[in-house]
């Protein structure tokens, strides 16, 4: 895993989310977004992991949970459900981290394509899945909140070596 520039003694790691997770993953979950899910869909997500169709895991710096991201898997697709990361962490490589093993995972597990939904305001975000291949591919309207757009992005060919070299590459860069 990277280290951060702030801390660097505390190294980055990840770690399969778990319910004992979730008053953390609320606090960030509450302060980023305007309808943010409830503890209550967590709960059922986490529980989905049992059954292969779900995986989320948290982000630590040290000891302290500073993002988390999920994946819902659909025969060879896997939907990356959310990337978050907590405002005092952000710019500073962990959606990158998160990224990193939700893609490797994906790939782990045979899929051939990812996908995903980001508001279409959030450029930074766009930039991070345009690293690892997502393109456009279309647009909900209203989306989120019932008033923006979301961009519909997609990862295609994640099972070759072409995928497997952009993911090295990224790795490589890390700080």
């Amino acid at each position: 895993m990277s280290f951060l520039r702030e801390r660097m003694t505390d190294a980055l790691t990840t770690e399969t989310m778990r319910r004992r997770h979730l008053r953390r993953v609320m606090e960030i979950e509450e302060g980023l977004y305007p309808r943010p899910w409830t503890h209550r869909t967590f709960v059922t997500e986490i529980s989905l992991m049992r059954e292969g169709a779900r995986y989320y895991l948290v982000a630590y710096v040290g000891d302290v949970l500073v993002g988390y991201g999920g994946l819902m898997f659909s025969g060879d697709d896997a939907h990356v459900t959310n990337v978050a990361v907590d405002p005092d962490w952000q710019g500073r490589g962990v959606a990158t981290e998160i990224m990193l093993d939700l893609v490797i995972l994906a790939r782990d597990r045979g899929c051939l394509a990812m996908t995903l939904e980001v508001r279409h305001t959030n450029t930074a975000a766009q930039q991070l899945y345009r690293r690892f291949g997502f393109v456009p591919a279309g647009i909900r309207k209203k989306y989120y909140e019932n008033k923006d757009d979301a961009i519909i992005m997609w990862a295609h060919g994640i099972d070759t070596p072409e995928f497997l070299e952009r993911v090295r590459l990224i790795e490589s860069r890390r700080p």
